[in-house]
C-alpha cells in the first residue's frame, strides 16, 4: 500500500479561492442569499460590479439571477 502525500494548493490555486471567497462576501452582503451568491461569484464571466448593481437599483435578487444568466 503506497502512502499518499497531500499536495499543497499552488498558489494560483489559492488566490482564486482568496477572491472567489471575497466574491461570496461582496454578493451576501448586496443581498443575495449564500447559494446564489456562491453560484454568481464562480461564474468568472458574471461582472460582480453589474451583479452589485443590480440589486443596489432594486431589482430583486431572483429578477437579477435571470439577468446575469
Amino acid at each position: 500500500m503506497a502512502i499518499q502525500t497531500p499536495i499543497a494548493p499552488s498558489r494560483g490555486e489559492r488566490e482564486r479561492e482568496g477572491i472567489t471567497s471575497w466574491r461570496i462576501e461582496c454578493l451576501q452582503a448586496a443581498g443575495y442569499d449564500a447559494e446564489a451568491a456562491i453560484v454568481i461569484a464562480l461564474d468568472r464571466d458574471v461582472d460582480l460590479h453589474r451583479a452589485v448593481s443590480l440589486l443596489e437599483r432594486g431589482c430583486p435578487p431572483d429578477l437579477a439571477l435571470q439577468i446575469l444568466f
